[in-house]
């Protein structure tokens, strides 16, 4: 699972584009206690979603010209222009060249073989988000994708991922986790597209911990929000919900089962 000792290849960063980025705050402040703080004028608008004074989240107001609301996973890079040009010769593409922000990092924006937008983030003063894999703050990510052996070759590629397939109720999920890192270091999956007819498009899911799974799709309808799949008990893994935020931001919220679950 996520933690914020980051690893190359492992999530270090997400955050979300919005329409409305006041109409974002109150919303996911409602649901997750967050509170936004600005970057300032030199940021473009960028600020920070923060719990307890730590960072969660990052988030922007963005333009129907830049794409429709959605969150975006980074990954940690060692070397941002070496992984984009990985990630080309792995047939993906370049969406946003590698560029400094400021003394923070270098970051890009990248999508893979099936068109999935993902960032990159090569640590500078800032190594990523302050919190992670606690309530309030990012704990799983999944990939939905038309080729499971296609994202598994690409990330591979790219940012030396590894898959594995492990049981699961009905089946097997592939898990993927950073090179040579293991089970321990397990922090998402990949699911076909084929077998969860709610997801018409392949695209990366950021999955948030929450202590109560149904208050907080409560909440969410109460505030415009979109309940994709309700609050579900998946064997051994936990409660889980899919939601989409007021502006059409996809996310998933989870409590992780205790081990007497």
């Amino acid at each position: 699972m996520l933690t914020n000792r980051f690893v190359d290849g492992a999530p270090n960063w997400v955050d979300v584009g919005t329409s409305d980025i006041e109409g974002a705050t109150r919303f996911y402040g409602a649901l997750f206690g967050w509170r936004f703080v600005s970057g300032g004028p030199e940021a473009g608008g960028y600020g920070f979603f923060q719990l307890d004074g730590k960072t969660a989240a990052g988030g922007m107001q963005t333009t129907t010209e830049q794409g429709p609301p959605a969150w975006t996973v980074y990954f940690q890079s060692p070397d941002a222009q070496a992984t984009a040009k990985a990630a080309e010769e792995a047939h993906g593409r370049v969406l946003m060249q590698p560029m400094d922000v400021m003394e923070e990092g270098r970051m890009a924006l990248l999508a893979d073989q099936a068109g999935v937008p993902f960032g990159i983030w090569q640590p500078g003063r800032t190594k990523g988000v302050d919190v992670a894999g606690v309530p309030g703050s990012l704990r799983w990510v999944e990939l939905y994708t038309p080729d499971i052996a296609a994202a598994a070759a690409f990330y591979r590629a790219a940012l030396g991922l590894e898959t594995s397939a492990v049981p699961f109720p009905g089946g097997t999920y592939t898990c993927v986790n950073p090179a040579g890192g293991g089970q321990d270091s397990m922090f998402g999956g990949f699911v076909p597209l084929a077998d969860d007819p709610s997801e018409p498009d392949a695209y990366w899911l950021p999955y948030f911990e929450v202590p109560d799974p149904d208050g907080v799709v409560a909440t969410a309808r109460e505030l415009g929000g979109t309940v994709r799949m309700q609050p579900t008990d998946i064997e051994s893994v936990g409660r889980v919900a899919k939601l989409a935020d007021p502006y059409g931001a996809r996310f998933a919220v989870i409590r992780i089962a205790s081990p007497q679950e």
